[in-house]
């Protein structure tokens, strides 16, 4: 079986980058198939996750960040940024497993609050569309500056690890980068069980991470 830190290693980084740069997101199509994760302690699976994929996504944050004018800069393990939010009151897990049936959906929201916000996150589905279930399409929701909100359908399958900007990214425009803000949704189930996951990397205020 394929091991979490050896499948991340060997990901196509430079095109990731090129795609979180030019979309907002990137697809891993498959990525967590040759896992076999569904039998798995999930708050293992999670943290294996995070700790995977940290460093490489912490690296393009942190060239992001200039171009968004953020002074922050991620530091380069994870332990050391789970330490500034356990430090700021940021205890609770967000990462969480989502089974959504009929008529369920997530609505319009963004995973930013609190003092330390990691740039990106994970969206996975673990579930087949059109054979599990119907609907509960994954939704980005790009807003510019001065312009009408730009949803887009992010067309996951059963496996499929989605890297998305949790609350802002970089554009280039004519003028130079400036601040683009991003949230997410799911669309309402029509029929069957859609499960999934959203893997945060960093806690949100209040009590409840054990540390």
């Amino acid at each position: 079986m394929t091991s979490i830190p050896h499948a991340i290693e060997c990901l196509d980084w430079q095109n990731i980058r090129s795609q979180l740069d030019q979309d907002g997101f990137a697809v891993l199509d498959g990525f967590l198939e040759p896992l076999d994760l569904l039998e798995r302690d999930w708050g293992a699976t999670f943290d294996s996750l995070r700790h995977g994929f940290y460093p490489y996504l912490a690296r393009i944050s942190n060239q992001w960040n200039p171009l968004l004018q953020l002074p922050y800069r991620y530091p380069p393990q994870l332990h050391q940024f789970q330490a500034q939010c356990l430090a700021a009151g940021q205890r609770r897990e967000r990462s969480q497993l989502m089974c959504l049936r009929e008529d369920d959906s997530l609505q319009i929201r963004q995973d930013a609050d609190g003092e330390h916000v990691f740039a990106l996150q994970l969206v996975a589905v673990l579930s087949s569309p059109g054979k599990d279930f119907t609907g509960g399409e994954f939704v980005l929701i790009e807003q510019r500056p001065r312009m009408q909100s730009r949803p887009m359908v992010v067309p996951l399958q059963r496996g499929d690890i989605a890297i998305i900007a949790t609350a802002q990214r970089p554009f280039k425009g004519s003028k130079g980068y400036y601040r683009v803000n991003m949230k997410h949704a799911i669309s309402r189930v029509t029929s069957g069980e859609r499960l999934g996951f959203v893997l945060s990397f960093h806690f949100a205020p209040g009590p409840g991470h054990d540390g």
